[in-house]
């Protein structure tokens, strides 16, 4: 989003590295060139998924895993196009998505559940190259911001359309009337993590100055719409969660997240006091107080996932990459179903991109591109209890990878060259 306008304008499309004069003639890089955000967007497709709700015209799920598929395969195919020499940028986070391929391809080398293990392997390790071939353009910007923005905002513009088309294949009987994708298979929790996250980061861009208040709100208030049909309270405790700790970051040293953040908890005491009874009703979306507590059958789930008698090596390297799910249910938690994947060298791998990432936010100093990675980071730990994703190639992991991008230190701008000064002849006897 840029500052003139729009609801999220185009970033610069110089080449990567290049550099541009800015107003007061200091020299700063210019952002990636264009494809890099192509190759961003069929990162960002190929993390769709492949299986949700019923749509208006029933798409074959094959056609839709060679959709998400070829888009991955485009990715890494374009990225090494774009960096032919190999040119990488360090990043602990990478480092270790990469090391977390170890026990992914050992457990799932044992064929457990099936050759799909296989295919999903190859499918993280080829997600894993892209992002390490677009390490090279990591230089702590917000253009993969605003790219990250401009891609989920395209999604909730199809999640929008289909509601407006066919609302009652939109708002489904078998999903307790939540909102739904009826032109592209999306869950109800896919769609409210799409729109909590377009909502986080375009409430910094627009703190950071980044955008304009029309802009914003073109963006805002139609994303907390979808995100309020969805009923996903997971998504909505992690927006809440992720701007406090991104606005937290910026109190001190900006003037408009005070005022915001003045504004916001004077606005949340206001609503739980007049609205309290609408926000339970919302919170529960009509189930008991017994389903509530066990989080809608989830702990039965994960209680039985950890009573399964496991080998030992079962437990340190899992049995192998599988569709989420044990004995037909979903596992719903990220820490778990890599325990069950991945095993405890996995979720070792986990817990230290996270304290990577986190450790790393700590020690930048307040910026507006510290407070999007902390907004990203502290979204994603906490849908981590909830939701799958942490350990195989998924939008939560592209969450975390930009941001890395935003937390990586910036390459240093080479000097103007100083204007020439005119040539005169020098006299013989001044030479001697």
């Amino acid at each position: 989003m840029g500052s003139t306008g729009g609801a999220v304008p185009g970033s610069g499309g110089a080449p990567g590295g290049a550099l541009t004069e800015g107003s007061h003639g200091a020299a700063r890089p210019a952002g990636p060139p264009r494809a890099v955000g192509v190759v961003w967007l069929l990162l960002g497709l190929n993390t769709l998924g492949s299986a949700g709700a019923k749509t208006v015209v029933p798409l074959p799920r094959s056609l839709i895993q060679m959709a998400t598929m070829g888009a991955l395969v485009a990715a890494f195919a374009l990225a090494l196009a774009l960096n032919l020499r190999l040119r990488f940028r360090p990043s602990a986070f990478v480092f270790l998505l990469t090391l977390l391929l170890v026990p992914s391809v050992i457990s799932s080398a044992q064929l457990e559940v099936g050759f799909g293990a296989l295919f999903r392997c190859a499918r993280l390790a080829l997600f894993v190259a892209t992002l390490w071939l677009l390490s090279r353009w990591w230089d702590a910007g917000l253009a993969f911001v605003r790219l990250h923005v401009r891609m989920y905002v395209a999604v909730l513009v199809l999640v929008a359309a289909g509601l407006l088309v066919a609302p009652g294949t939109a708002l489904p009987e078998y999903y307790g009337g939540r909102l739904v994708g009826a032109l592209w298979p999306l869950t109800p929790p896919q769609i409210g993590q799409y729109a909590a996250v377009v909502v986080g980061l375009t409430v910094l861009l627009l703190l950071g100055g980044r955008t304009t208040r029309a802009g914003a709100a073109v963006v805002i208030v139609p994303a907390l719409v979808l995100l309020a049909m969805t009923h996903t309270r997971t998504a909505t405790l992690g927006l809440l969660i992720g701007l406090v700790l991104a606005i937290g970051s910026l109190v001190l040293t900006s003037a408009p997240a005070r005022r915001f953040f003045a504004w916001a908890v004077v606005g949340a005491t206001v609503a739980a006091v007049v609205f309290s009874s609408a926000l339970r009703a919302w919170f529960l979306r009509g189930q008991s107080q017994e389903n509530f507590s066990n989080l809608t059958g989830r702990a039965k789930v994960w209680d039985a996932l950890l009573s399964e008698p496991r080998t030992v090596r079962e437990q340190v390297f899992g049995v192998g990459l599988s569709d989420k799910s044990f004995d037909g249910l979903p596992i719903d938690n990220s820490w778990l179903a890599v325990y069950h994947e991945q095993g405890l060298l996995g979720v070792a791998l986990v817990a230290g991109m996270l304290l990577a990432l986190g450790g790393v936010a700590l020690l930048r100093p307040p910026s507006l591109p510290r407070a999007c990675a902390l907004f990203l980071i502290g979204y994603c730990a906490l849908s981590s209890y909830t939701e799958v994703g942490l350990g195989d190639a998924s939008a939560y992991l592209l969450h975390l990878t930009l941001a890395a991008a935003l937390l990586a230190a910036p390459a240093p701008a080479a000097p103007l060259p100083a204007p020439g000064l005119p040539r005169r002849r020098v006299p013989r006897w001044a030479r001697r």
